[in-house]
């Protein structure tokens, strides 16, 4: 029942602001606990993702319809605005979930890698400003293209026959290199397995980890002037990109489950933070 799955992720949401997330969102105001509560900001924009509706004033319009006799709910523009305040507690919350979840210590092995969340396609990337304190231009080889946005940086646990459990999650502008990301994203890892994709090769990474038992595996780069790879470099590559497959098919999911790759509808920073984190929080809480 929807009433259901309501109820239960806004008793979570209740759960993680009262212990945690209160302490950040302080109002030093006479203000301080407004009818429309942040929990119920929160629960409502995370019950629209789960169900499948990922445009705000959808979201908005979905629940004035069926439930708006549970909340006091106010203008669109105020709960708009309301969102776009609690993108650090959405960002907190799926922190929250992601650890709540657990991982299981016995499995080393670990995938990383990134995807685009695209502010503005190939043809506006050179002159869009939406959100420019975090997105800037970048180039996805994946699909050959420029785009403005950020990057979506995860770091999963690889689990037997289905789909790895995020350990870690981050967002960064588009043009900076994955390299630079990964080595803020795991300076605190210890006794890992790492499988990533050839754009991670860097030393200046690989051997400051290896010091914390972490160990990188990745696909052979070819030699310069090189046109084939040795056998068994070709056998370990593959081996490594099976391996990986299985965070291209997170990312497929959660673009799936979310549409958290077309972000055109963003304008601030903190809209751009409240959209990437809110689906990921209602994913841990919905399906891992």
């Amino acid at each position: 029942m929807k009433d259901l799955k309501l109820i239960q992720i806004y008793c979570a949401v209740c759960h993680h602001y009262d212990n945690t997330i209160a302490a950040e969102m302080q109002r030093l105001s006479n203000n301080f606990r407004p009818k429309f509560t942040d929990e119920e900001c929160m629960a409502i924009y995370l019950f629209g993702i789960a169900e499948g509706i990922f445009e705000l004033k959808a979201i908005y319009n979905f629940m004035k319809d069926y439930w708006a006799g549970w909340f006091e709910l106010p203008s669109y523009q105020k709960f708009n605005k309301r969102v776009n305040m609690l993108a650090d507690a959405f960002r907190t919350l799926c922190a929250l979930m992601i650890t709540e979840r657990g991982n299981d210590e016995s499995i080393r092995t670990h995938l990383l890698d990134s995807m685009p969340i695209t502010v503005a396609s190939a043809k506006r990337s050179g002159s869009a400003k939406a959100a420019k304190g975090l997105c800037d231009k970048g180039f996805c080889p994946a699909k050959g293209t420029w785009f403005y946005g950020v990057k979506l940086h995860v770091l999963g646990q690889k689990r037997y026959e289905t789909l790895p459990k995020m350990c870690m999650a981050t967002i960064a502008p588009a043009s900076k290199h994955d390299v630079t990301i990964a080595k803020e994203l795991l300076m605190d890892v210890r006794n890992l397995d790492i499988f990533a994709d050839k754009a991670y090769w860097d030393q200046a990474l690989i051997e400051p980890l290896a010091l914390q038992n972490v160990n990188f595996f990745l696909c052979v780069r070819k030699k310069t002037g090189q046109e084939f790879l040795e056998a068994a470099d070709e056998v370990f590559s593959r081996a490594v990109s099976r391996t990986r497959q299985a965070i291209e098919s997170f990312f497929n999911w959660i673009q799936q489950k979310t549409r958290i790759q077309c972000a055109s509808k963003v304008r601030s920073d903190n809209g751009l933070i409240a959209f990437v984190y809110a689906r990921l929080a209602a994913m841990a809480f919905f399906y891992w």
